[in-house]
């Protein structure tokens, strides 16, 4: 059996980091952590290819020289995996798909023979049975959450490796909250589910014996779900890290509570972590109790963002718009905020409705829900029910805030309020390293002489190299961001400016 496996196009968004990946020499973020996982459950003897459209072409004898394409994608990708379907069908090829967009929204395709929805272990031994006898089902799903102790580990031997920013690992499945507005709970489950420490310590090895060094990122949506496991599991990293002199840097995204935890911090510290991407939302508190934030809910949130940055973790952060409490103040309070807390890469979204979570069913009950799937995009101006705030009101203030975060002054502000209070303690591979410093001449060359905010990009350079020099290549490798950034809202968010 000839199976190839296809991992659609993201498209240029905020996360795609497309305009700032040329500086490093690499042609995408992140590898299709989940295809690379089903291949190791398909029978070792089949034959197996990866096309990842972001970091390559998909080319006709690609499709010709399957017997089946398997396509799995995140809701972003909705585009790009409806492209592929119809083209590998085209070819007269059998497609199965699977992942989140199929797994809430598999009714809006059209061309595919064979769904695998929800979480693939307790289907994907009855699907390869079926697939063999040539008699394989239009459905194959499962409420079974499976044990991922049991999970093998991805077969990186599909990918260019040279191709990636970073490379990715799963540790655990499940968040213990239940946010109205996320799918996380929907597709995953409350009940956090994790690997063992020596299953994790195999999956690092196999990564390091595939020759990576660089940045790796923990996909896990809630880290630290379960605090007790998560950290035996960063000891068992922490011996590893020193053992292996540290070949990888880590980074992942956690609740806000982790900065209640010092013990959990410090082994994160150990475990050579750099960055977490955190919920913030919003910071009204209206909002955050009526979607169900409670992590977040009466706690000095600015403060723990500054007690994450002390304890060596860059504070990524995710922020919405368009909660049913939102007043005309919530922009401004929002870009103060952001401002404040020296979150440099601060993600703000419109509120869309994920299909099946509990805000869909809530707007769907009072009529409010526009029938247009979300696709996941936080970088356009679209949103799928009817707002209480005037959706226009609502539009131009979303463009306000992006306009200035991301704007030239605010933007390297920001880079400097966050590196007053950072205490770095992850430790850089040299490849890490010297790929920053490579980026240099790039930099320096866009960003310092030919764009119009130049100013603040040397404001930034000066002060760094005088009251932080060891920090210089965290100040320009967030400055190469800011650029992907400022990028994506001219050519990709029409009626922006940057």
């Amino acid at each position: 059996m000839k199976i190839l496996m296809v991992a659609p196009e993201y498209p240029a968004t905020f996360w795609s980091f497309k305009y700032a990946l040329p500086f490093v020499n690499r042609k995408t973020s992140l590898p299709p952590l989940g295809l690379l996982t089903v291949s190791s459950m398909l029978p070792a003897h089949w034959e197996k290819r990866l096309v990842d459209i972001s970091s390559g072409p998909l080319e006709d004898k690609d499709i010709l020289w399957a017997d089946w394409v398997f396509v799995g994608a995140m809701l972003v990708q909705r585009k790009s995996a409806q492209e592929v379907i119809l083209r590998a069908k085209s070819l007269g090829k059998k497609v199965a798909a699977g992942g989140p967009l199929f797994t809430t929204g598999y009714q809006d395709f059209i061309g595919v023979d064979t769904f695998v929805l929800n979480e693939g272990e307790p289907s994907i031994d009855e699907f390869v049975a079926d697939l063999t006898a040539g008699n394989a089902k239009p459905f194959y799903t499962s409420d079974i959450k499976p044990d991922i102790t049991k999970t093998p580990i991805p077969d990186w031997s599909l990918l260019n490796m040279k191709h990636y920013a970073s490379m990715a690992m799963q540790v655990s499945r499940g968040c213990p909250f239940d946010c109205e507005f996320c799918d996380i709970v929907v597709i995953n489950g409350r009940v956090p589910r994790v690997k063992t420490p020596e299953q994790v310590v195999r999956e690092l090895d196999s990564l390091y014996d595939a020759g990576w060094r660089g940045s790796l990122f923990i996909v896990d949506d809630n880290f630290i779900g379960n605090k007790s496991k998560v950290k035996e599991i960063l000891r068992s990293i922490k011996q590893w890290m020193k053992e292996k002199k540290r070949p990888f840097t880590l980074y992942t995204e956690a609740s806000i509570n982790l900065a209640d935890d010092q013990e959990l911090m410090t082994l994160m510290q150990e475990a050579n972590f750099n960055s977490v991407f955190v919920g913030i939302e919003t910071p009204s508190q209206e909002a955050l109790l009526s979607c169900g934030k409670v992590q977040n809910l009466g706690k000095d949130l600015t403060e723990k963002v500054k007690i994450l940055q002390r304890n060596g973790l860059q504070v990524q952060a995710g922020f919405i718009l368009g909660f049913d409490s939102d007043t005309h103040k919530i922009f401004d309070d929002m870009i103060a905020f952001v401002q404040k807390t020296g979150i440099v890469t601060a993600m703000v979204g419109m509120l869309n409705a994920l299909p099946e979570t509990k805000l869909y069913k809530r707007l769907h009950d009072a009529g409010r829900l526009l029938h247009k799937p979300s696709d996941g995009n936080n970088t356009d101006f679209t949103i799928n029910f009817v707002p209480k705030m005037d959706t226009k009101l609502l539009v131009e203030g979303y463009k306000k805030v992006l306009n200035s975060i991301f704007g030239p002054e605010k933007y390297y502000t920001r880079i400097i309020t966050f590196l007053k209070e950072y205490k770095a303690t992850a430790k850089e591979t040299r490849s890490s390293f010297f790929s920053k410093v490579n980026a240099v001449v790039s930099a320096v060359w866009k960003l310092g002489i030919l764009e119009k905010g130049k100013r603040h990009f040397w404001r930034l350079m000066i002060w760094t190299t005088f009251k932080k020099p060891e920090l210089l290549p965290d100040a320009i490798a967030l400055a190469i961001c800011g650029f992907h950034f400022r990028a994506v809202l001219i050519h990709d968010m029409p009626g922006m400016k940057a």
